[in-house]
């Protein structure tokens, strides 16, 4: 069962069979980038399996970043490897041009941390932190206390090293290459590298401004997903926040399959005043993760987890054997950064809105319509986007491609709002609506 092409075979007698084997020519080099593979119907009378099985094998390493189809040009091996990050569909940024395509918050809005260090190195210096050291226990309580305040169950805490640290620990515990795991679309290009990398199949959901469609997520459960991620607020890149109203819908579907893995980011807490509606404990198996990246700063690669026992047991399992702990000076610095209200979440939160709200009714005036509830960017739906950002540069803006962010959503731009000052918001809105065609409103997808 395969087919003979020059430089290689295609064989399997399975979907995931022939995506393998397809795969592993690519990654050995015998399928080089941009080779062109045959149409469907002749691997399956080659190989001797249905076109339906054939079919699901493309569909398999297009989902995996492997093919993609070209239109008349057929389906191809990528051009760009599948390992290489989202991140990096990226454009150049001349000299003097305002670069709000980088994800990261307001430095000014981040707070000291002169103090919280040296709290930390006297508690090294006290008791230092060795081998089979605990995670710091003032931490986890005020991860606990702050949680339960927020309507999250109680349930065991621990620490990883942010929010996709403890995403792919839980995914690699849970699943298995071939599952299906639904993502929002369009959504956060960490995760949806992860996704490809563990060898998981996306289910795309589409959201609006109160988060995932209940009818994606509907779809999602019956094509057999077995985990969930959804953002509970500070969505990237659309800003969308889970809502009273949503999160009553979610909870119903996701109570109807509770064997199904659920995947909470809270990540906005701290700089979001959008208060969390969690969805946490509706299933048998869950975990909710916080970063403090973009409330304390991104060098605290530091995230509070909480979730099911068995779940949290299985991420302490799998970090004992790979980093083994997260520094117990960052957890020292951060426990003392809470305890001590050294950042204020709603000045901050409120500042963020100021020039996020801003921005998107000035596109509204001019009838650009845009998406940012919550969080540090705003989603702007556009008919090309190569276009769109061209024009743009030739106006002095850089702005961050949608495709990064896209499974099978429109084209859309993302602009990250946290470095903007408020007198740059009428220009860059009118070098906007000079560049762009207002695009339809409505869902994301």
């Amino acid at each position: 069962m395969y087919f003979v092409l020059e430089k290689y075979t295609i064989a399997g007698g399975t979907a995931s069979e022939i995506a393998a084997g397809v795969e592993a020519a690519v990654s050995e080099g015998r399928l080089p980038p941009g080779a062109a593979l045959p149409p469907v119907r002749e691997v399956a009378a080659s190989a001797g399996v249905s076109p339906g099985t054939a079919a699901a094998a493309y569909r398999l390493l297009r989902e995996r970043g492997v093919i993609e189809t070209a239109g008349r040009r057929g389906t191809r091996v990528r051009a760009r490897p599948a390992s290489t990050f989202r991140e990096e569909i990226r454009i150049e940024v001349p000299p003097g041009v305002r670069d709000l395509a980088k994800g990261n918050p307001d430095p000014r809005l981040l707070p000291p941390l002169h103090d919280a260090l040296a709290a930390a190195a006297r508690a090294h210096a006290e008791r230092p932190a060795m081998y089979g050291t605990g995670d710091d226990e003032e931490l986890l309580a005020l991860a606990g206390q702050r949680l339960r305040a927020d309507g999250v169950p109680a349930a065991p805490l621990a620490i990883t090293s942010g929010t996709l640290d403890a995403v792919e620990r839980v995914l690699t515990a849970h699943l298995r290459p071939g599952d299906a795991i639904a993502v929002e679309d369009p959504g956060w290009t960490a995760l949806l590298d992860l996704v490809a990398v563990l060898g998981l199949r996306p289910v795309p959901m589409r959201l609006d401004d109160e988060g995932p469609l209940p009818e994606e997520l509907a779809r999602a459960l019956r094509a057999g997903a077995r985990a969930v991620v959804i953002t509970a607020r500070a969505q990237n890149p659309t800003g969308a926040a889970v809502s009273a109203a949503r999160a009553a819908e979610l909870r119903g579907l996701l109570g109807e399959h509770p064997e199904v893995l659920l995947v909470e980011d809270d990540h906005g807490a701290g700089f979001v005043d959008l208060p969390l509606h969690p969805l946490a404990g509706v299933t048998s198996r869950w975990i909710l993760v916080r970063s403090t990246a973009k409330s304390l700063g991104p060098d605290l690669r530091l995230a509070p987890v909480t979730g099911d026992p068995v779940t949290l047991d299985r991420l302490r399992g799998r970090q004992r054997l790979a980093a083994g702990w997260v520094s117990h000076l960052l957890q020292h610095a951060v426990a003392h950064l809470w305890r001590t209200n050294a950042a204020d979440p709603a000045a901050v939160a409120a500042s963020y809105a100021l020039r996020r709200d801003g921005l998107v009714a000035a596109l509204a005036v001019r009838g650009i319509p845009a998406h940012g509830r919550s969080g540090l960017n705003v989603w702007i739906p556009v008919a090309d986007e190569s276009t769109a950002i061209t024009r743009l540069l030739s106006r002095g803006w850089a702005c961050a491609p949608g495709a990064r962010n896209r499974l099978g959503s429109p084209p859309a731009l993302r602009l990250t709002i946290s470095s903007l000052d408020a007198t740059e918001i009428e220009p860059l809105a009118a070098d906007l609506a000079a560049a762009l065609h207002p695009a339809p409103t409505g869902r994301y997808g």
